[in-house]
């Protein structure tokens, strides 16, 4: 897989590119990740990325043309590196290698991170990291011409609030995917993580067993693995209607959540079993 970010801060995604999950794929030839800067796509000797807005108002917007100019010049190599095919990245040897663990994608998806863009789920990070090259324009100033976003095939938020600019965003979605390679953590890390399953992760614990009074849940030292599964089920379904009750809103149940529920959070089963009805309504 390939990740191409357009930037015209190329300077933040430094520490970025320096991180675990993104040195580690690229180690293992799972994927290459590459920030381009957008300005060496515009005209002049001062390189003009962004402008007034037409019809008047305040701050300054991203020009298109640098961004088309980017676009095209990407489409080209990926055409010559591997014509209408998958993109296959070089391994750290040298030798081209097939992306394992992922079902063949469409080619190149381009999403443009801006706080107009669809909510990004982890349902959207699945989809990208099935795509074979993926390209995250970040907006920046008060917005990007909107030819940008008609030309892409996505526009992509992070949140209902405003950054600076789309360079964080772009992180965001960029770890997001690369973890879901397989080989870029280890087996089975990410399949219990938050929203998964549709659920919020279930509380963790670890050493040491009691600390200044406050103790674990006993059910984590029986060595009844069944149970603490359970327990987890349990726990995670509680999590989530305290603290994102929306997840829930249209899940099916199964018997083995009620059952888990009843066993290890009574309380919750009971909550649950209200909600569930107002919801219906």
């Amino acid at each position: 897989m390939k990740i191409t970010i357009l930037t015209i801060c190329p300077e933040l995604f430094q520490s970025f590119l320096s991180s675990h999950v993104v040195r580690r794929a690229e180690k293992m030839g799972l994927a290459e990740v590459e920030v381009r800067d957008l300005r060496t796509y515009a005209d002049g000797s001062f390189r003009k990325v962004d402008d007034s807005p037409f019809g008047g108002g305040r701050g300054l917007v991203l020009r298109c043309t640098p961004v088309f100019r980017a676009l095209e010049q990407i489409r080209i190599e990926d055409e010559a590196a591997g014509g209408k095919g998958r993109f296959f990245p070089e391994s750290a040897d040298g030798r081209k290698q097939e992306r394992p663990g992922t079902p063949s994608g469409p080619r190149r998806v381009t999403a443009v991170l801006t706080p107009a863009g669809t909510p990004y789920r982890q349902a959207a990070a699945h989809r990208f990291a099935r795509a074979d090259h993926l390209v995250l324009i970040c907006g920046h100033y008060e917005g990007i011409d909107e030819r940008v976003l008609d030309r892409a095939d996505e526009a992509v938020s992070i949140g209902d609030y405003v950054l600076t600019g789309g360079e964080l965003p772009a992180m965001v979605v960029a770890d997001s995917v690369l973890r879901l390679l397989r080989g870029t953590l280890r087996e089975g890390s990410a399949e219990e993580e938050s929203f998964e399953n549709g659920l919020l992760e279930y509380p963790q614990y670890t050493q040491p067993a009691e600390e200044e009074g406050a103790k674990i849940p006993g059910i984590l030292l029986s060595g009844n693995h069944g149970e603490i599964q359970r327990w987890r089920t349990a726990e995670a379904l509680r999590v989530t209607l305290e603290r994102r009750p929306d997840l829930l809103r249209d899940r099916k149940f199964t018997e083995a959540e009620w059952s888990a529920l009843d066993a290890y959070a009574p309380k919750t089963a009971e909550l649950l079993k209200k909600r569930t009805e107002e919801w219906k309504k």
